[in-house]
């Protein structure tokens, strides 16, 4: 059984569990997991004993080259709706997340024409099947995670130091797409005071000397994503800054020796958020420990307050705290890993010692 094949069969467990009958996956991304399909106008429906993508004349070709896992090809107009609600029947669930107000009141005004067919929400549906990574996901994130590795040691041998924050993250995107990959996001190159805001966005500022500076970044490679994030001084720096790295470090460290199979992504939280919460920190530490990462970059299983999941064998979640002092600076360290029965792998290579990069 191929992996999309194992993937719908997990769904079809699934719908049968909601007591549906159907499930439409309009979600593009969705759609490419279950079946191969990488083109922009593309739905399948699927059931127990049901596998079927619609597309329009445009994909057909591209549809026959790429479909895997069992797909039956069903050709359609470039609206595929009615087409597709032509063969509903019983209770048909839908990505409500997902499905916008226009898509969903084209789709009920369909459905209405239809004799005994119900419309139930029933988003998160595949995003559940999607958490547990087969393995060929996982080689392709690890191909990703390896190659911004790369990128971030380019980044170390240019140097920081009389850069803009804007230079330094135009040559990382070069440098990931000459490798073959492209941006999982626009990194995020944020110097000094810079730094206190997590999701800063690069600027003109020059990097100084005796700073920090923090870098995220990620690959999106064959389809999925990467995520690390590491802090780098350019000379020597406060000591306060020195604690405040430290302080990550430790905390990264230890929630990396809490993630396993059977944790919880509440738990996990907890054990970096006390130590920085103790150290006075408390404020500091607005965003929740780490997310889930693969087709998208932020994906379920989720490390925060608010988490209730449990972590289960061959998900793939990031673990990266941070400190952001306003006005001062800030530290981020984040890893790529894959939870194990006993611990993790770690996806992500690169030191996490304070480095000095002028």
């Amino acid at each position: 059984m191929s992996d999309r094949s194992a993937r719908a069969e997990r769904l079809a467990e699934l719908i049968a569990e909601r007591e549906l009958d159907l499930l439409l996956v309009t979600k593009l991304v969705n759609v490419r997991y279950l079946t191969g399909f990488g083109g922009t106008n593309g739905i399948c429906v699927a059931g127990t004993g049901e596998r079927l993508f619609f597309t329009d004349f445009r994909y057909t070709q591209r549809a026959r080259e790429e479909l895997d896992g069992g797909w039956e090809l069903a050709p359609a107009d470039r609206d595929l709706l009615p087409a597709i609600v032509a063969g509903f029947r019983g209770r048909v669930g839908f990505d409500d997340a997902d499905l916008s107000v226009r898509q969903h009141a084209k789709l009920a005004e369909l459905v209405a024409e239809q004799d005994g067919v119900e419309l139930v929400p029933a988003g998160g549906l595949v995003e559940i099947v999607r958490r547990v990574k087969d393995s060929g996901e996982l080689e392709a994130m690890s191909a990703a995670a390896a190659l911004a590795d790369e990128v971030y040691v380019a980044i170390r041998e240019r140097g920081l130091v009389g850069r803009s924050e804007a230079d330094v993250a135009a040559f990382a995107q070069a440098e990931l797409r000459r490798r073959g990959a492209e941006p999982a996001f626009p990194p995020i190159v944020a110097a000094g005071e810079s730094g206190a805001q997590p999701h800063a966005e690069a600027g003109e500022r020059e990097i100084g000397a005796g700073e920090l500076v923090t870098i995220d970044m990620g690959a999106l490679l064959d389809g999925y994503n990467s995520d690390c994030t590491r802090t780098f001084a350019t000379g020597e720096i406060p000591d306060e800054q020195a604690a405040t790295y430290e302080l990550v470090r430790a905390a990264q460290a230890a929630a990396l020796e809490a993630v396993r199979a059977g944790a919880e992504g509440k738990g996990i939280d907890a054990v970096a958020r006390e130590m920085i919460d103790a150290a006075g920190h408390d404020e500091h530490f607005g965003h929740g420990l780490g997310h889930g990462v693969g087709l998208e970059v932020h994906e379920s299983p989720t490390l925060s307050t608010q988490s209730e999941d449990v972590l289960v064998e061959n998900e793939t979640v990031t673990v990266e705290p941070g400190v952001y002092v306003e006005g001062s600076h800030g530290v981020r360290i984040e890893d790529l890993v894959v939870v194990t029965a006993d611990g993790h792998r770690n996806l992500s290579s690169l030191p996490k010692e304070l480095e000095v990069v002028a």
